[in-house]
């Protein structure tokens, strides 16, 4: 499998608006969304490949009816959002295998990122400057509720709608994923440069950072060693972004 530019430049993008994404599932009841929604988009993979479209555009579409439902059963009724999460999650994976043709799986599983073209370098660069402006907007607000709903609002913070612009922008950045690494690894892209930069970082700012270079870092250096080796790109780079969280982790230790 040979990488090109267009699919490398794509990836650097789309790592680093994951990573930037990452830092903020430090919010609490936002652990395991960009985990579970990777797979929420699987159905929506499915229908796209066998109506001849864009599996970017069909993920999307997937993952914000997932993402809508969670948010409204989440304000209607008691249940927690991980609780609905999980249950979102099982059926859209129920329907995925379903709707995805057999041949097509290992693409929608594991992503195709040599199948990357200029619009789609185009959309991804566009979507990630988004991403980053609007989570860059959001931040402050949710890491005040993070520490004291109350606070936060007195404050004036409007929390549900935050959570929802959250986890509609996680959605969006898993959609434009699923090229490099497929509904199965694209939380990788979210969670490990994330966590990875927690180990190292001093400060909210520095955190939010290092979580995006090292997004950066993971999705760019996997998809080009995946080129040079011949193989999926998904799983090297889910491979070297828990090689740096290992190595983080370790440098903590050293550095306290």
């Amino acid at each position: 499998m040979s990488i090109n530019f267009v699919s490398l430049i794509s990836a650097l993008f789309i790592g680093g608006a994951a990573g930037y994404l990452g830092s903020l599932m430090a919010t609490k009841k936002m652990s395991l969304a960009g985990d579970v929604l990777s797979h929420v988009a699987l159905p929506g993979i499915g229908f796209a490949l066998l109506l001849g479209l864009n599996i970017s555009l069909g993920a999307l579409a997937s993952l914000i009816i997932g993402v809508l439902i969670i948010w409204l059963l989440g304000m209607k009724t008691s249940l927690s959002s991980e609780l609905l999460t999980g249950v979102v999650f099982v059926i859209s994976l129920a329907i995925g295998f379903i709707v995805v043709p057999d041949h097509e799986l290992l693409e929608a599983l594991f992503g195709d990122i040599a199948s990357v073209n200029y619009a789609d370098m185009a959309m991804v660069i566009l979507i990630s400057i988004i991403v980053f402006l609007v989570a860059r907007s959001i931040y402050p607000k949710m890491m005040l509720a993070y520490i004291s709903e109350d606070m936060a609002l007195a404050e004036g913070v409007k929390i549900n709608k935050n959570n929802l612009i959250y986890l509609l922008i996680v959605a969006v950045v898993i959609a434009f994923g699923v090229k490099i690494a497929g509904s199965l690894l694209t939380s990788a892209l979210i969670i490990l440069p994330a966590a990875a930069a927690k180990n190292i970082s001093g400060s909210m700012k520095q955190y939010s950072f290092l979580a995006a270079l090292l997004g950066v870092a993971g999705a760019g250096g996997g998809v080009a060693l995946a080129g040079v080796i011949g193989i999926s790109a998904g799983p090297v780079v889910a491979i070297l972004s828990a090689i740096m969280f290992g190595f983080t982790l370790a440098l903590g230790k050293i550095m306290r």
